[in-house]
């Protein structure tokens, strides 16, 4: 599971880029319950969404000829030039080169060998996300991808990541950890496209999980607030009941009411 003990590969910190920033945060602020904080000219417009006060996401506008309205997932990394430099050598591409961000950290954008974007951040005066696993709050990952040898083996080679796989009815279900981690540090999946309908159509891409109380109750709320239910509410045993959403101006998240802890 996701945690703020961030460790090198796994994700901290997630943001949004949307053309209408204040639109979006309107639509996430009813839904997570998260508190939008505009981002001012020094920060180029950067915005914060908070929950109890520590940072639950960030968020920016972007031209939508220009960029395509998504969330991205960032990875810690403790040298983001050689995290670069470890892209390129598996096959990637470098879109942004590592920069310094107000020495706040510094970050870089990239994009695996089939072409899907995702960004690093390295860490300065801010960490990662203030909170995460708790309802509002991301608290998975999943990339879908064509090749899930290929993707495991890109990342893997990047930042080092385990790879094990979950096994359920039918088949099983590849999940990855930061190195060194025990297995339940798992922090996200690698699904085939081609085994998942609502996937079949799409390009490989990284999607977050957010935690909610009721499943049911996000996704309907989404779609009353002018977004897409993409996957209607599903349940899996031991795993919870979650659903795939996507706002009003297209990024695709999806949603996750998890079932209890053994023992909990």
């Amino acid at each position: 599971m996701l945690t703020t003990d961030y460790k090198d590969g796994s994700p901290n910190w997630v943001d949004l880029g949307t053309p209408d920033l204040d639109g979006a945060a309107g639509f996430y602020t009813g839904l997570f319950g998260w508190d939008y904080r505009p981002g001012g000219e020094e920060a180029g417009g950067y915005a914060m969404f908070r929950l109890d006060g520590k940072i639950a996401a960030g968020g920016m506008a972007v031209a939508p000829e220009e960029v395509r309205t998504a969330w991205t997932l960032y990875f810690q990394t403790s040298d983001a030039d050689a995290t670069a430099a470890a892209v390129v050598k598996a096959g990637g591409t470098v879109a942004v080169e590592p920069r310094d961000v107000m020495g706040l950290g510094r970050m870089a954008i990239f994009a695996d060998p089939a072409g899907v974007t995702f960004s690093v951040w390295q860490p300065g005066r801010i960490e990662g996300l203030g909170v995460v696993t708790d309802v509002g709050s991301l608290c998975w990952t999943e990339l879908y991808t064509h090749d899930v040898p290929a993707a495991a083996a890109f990342y893997g080679s990047v930042f080092g990541w385990e790879i094990g796989e979950m096994p359920f009815e039918g088949g099983s279900y590849t999940v990855v950890r930061a190195a060194g981690t025990p297995e339940e540090a798992a922090f996200g999946g690698l699904v085939p496209i081609g085994v998942d309908p609502v996937e079949d159509a799409e390009r490989p891409y990284w999607t977050p999980y957010f935690e909610v109380d009721d499943c049911d109750v996000t996704a309907a709320g989404a779609e009353e607030s002018g977004g897409k239910v993409r996957l209607s509410p599903v349940s899996m045993e031991g795993v919870g009941r979650f659903a795939k959403l996507a706002d009003p101006y297209g990024a695709r998240f999806a949603v996750i009411a998890s079932a209890p802890a053994p023992g909990a």
